[in-house]
């Protein structure tokens, strides 16, 4: 059987049954993530005591009546409830494929989680799985004095400069949202970041203020001109510490101030009893300047995989040949809302 749900009470009061999920998983972050045109569900499949469920947003295709889904920026997948051997992974893909059928879903997207690896196997075999690259982990399990350890000999001398300049600090919505949010777009103009990565101001106001998200923003202040020159909001939930976003002013980086507070972060989430510590990947998930960068501080790694699911072949190549004819570029997915290139 599937049931839909929307309602913010019964998407959480189902959350609170599983064992294992993330803030990517929650109803307010589907909310405050999503845009305009997409319409956020919790698709949950129940035969007998078994329960799977997909957080996905449903957006129409333009100039068409079909839709199509796709998960929230992060770690989306699927969150599994009591599965028993009597669990028959076929019914599950029939019955899901029957719902996107009757609710014209022409093709499916989801980042799936690095931690919950066992979600890879509900959908095997339905669509296609991915991995596109690695995400670095700090193992908080591990006594604070051997994480360390393994941090590179540069970042020990990076975090012990920048202890002796700067001091960090706890922030909040009101004495600091509005620096965050300037230190962010900075360092999002600084590295060309795509249109994507900038959010309303409202986003970061929400993903600080939610009763959903155990959201953290920790500052660096510069000792000797009290200034605040980097900033960084982490997410907690289960045993699960995930760097969100950050930011830092160019006239500070020799100092390396977001190292520090990655560091300061490390430290008080494994005393708080955290186990996974998630920096996170490079960006297009390469293995570029920025997964070196949080590679530096740990060499555990978790794979890091999308599903694609075409469910109407014959609907999906119709609808992507008309858009590709303009010259688009053809491995984006789904291929008809692949961006026009210059």
């Amino acid at each position: 059987m599937i049931e839909v749900i929307k309602d913010k009470k019964d998407w959480n009061e189902q959350l609170a049954l599983v064992e294992h999920f993330d803030f990517y998983h929650t109803y307010d972050y589907h909310h405050l993530s999503k845009t305009d045109d997409e319409s956020p569900v919790l698709v949950k499949y129940t035969d007998n005591g078994t329960s799977l469920m997909i957080p996905l947003l449903i957006r129409s295709i333009e100039n068409s009546d079909y839709k199509d889904a796709t998960s929230v920026y992060g770690y989306a997948g699927v969150l599994a409830l009591n599965i028993d051997e009597a669990f028959e992974k076929e019914n599950f893909h029939k019955e899901l494929n029957t719902f996107f059928k009757t609710e014209k879903i022409i093709s499916v997207f989801s980042r799936l989680h690095p931690y919950f690896e066992e979600e890879e196997g509900f959908l095997e075999g339905l669509g296609s799985i991915t991995t596109l690259g690695k995400v670095v982990y700090v193992d908080l399990s591990e006594p604070i004095d051997i994480q360390r350890q393994k941090y590179s000999r540069r970042l020990k001398t990076y975090v012990n400069k920048a202890n002796k300049s700067c001091t960090v600090i706890k922030g909040n919505i009101e004495d600091h949202l509005e620096t965050f949010i300037e230190l962010y777009h900075e360092n999002m103009k600084r590295v060309n970041a795509d249109e994507n990565y900038f959010f309303s101001n409202d986003y970061y106001k929400r993903i600080l203020s939610s009763s959903d998200l155990n959201s953290e923003l920790l500052l660096c202040k510069h000792n000797e001109t009290e200034e605040i020159i980097a900033a960084a909001i982490f997410i907690k939930t289960g045993n699960i510490v995930q760097y969100h976003l950050s930011g830092l002013s160019e006239n500070y980086m020799d100092l390396n101030p977001i190292k520090l507070i990655i560091d300061k972060e490390r430290i008080k989430s494994t005393e708080e009893g955290y186990e996974f510590f998630n920096l996170g990947g490079g960006r297009g998930s390469e293995e570029d300047s920025l997964f070196k960068f949080k590679s530096s501080f740990s060499k555990s790694v978790k794979e890091f995989k999308i599903w694609k699911h075409i469910v109407s072949e014959d609907i999906y190549k119709t609808l992507s040949e008309k858009h590709l004819k303009a010259g688009i570029e053809t491995n984006f997915f789904p291929a008809y809302r692949a961006k026009q290139t210059v």
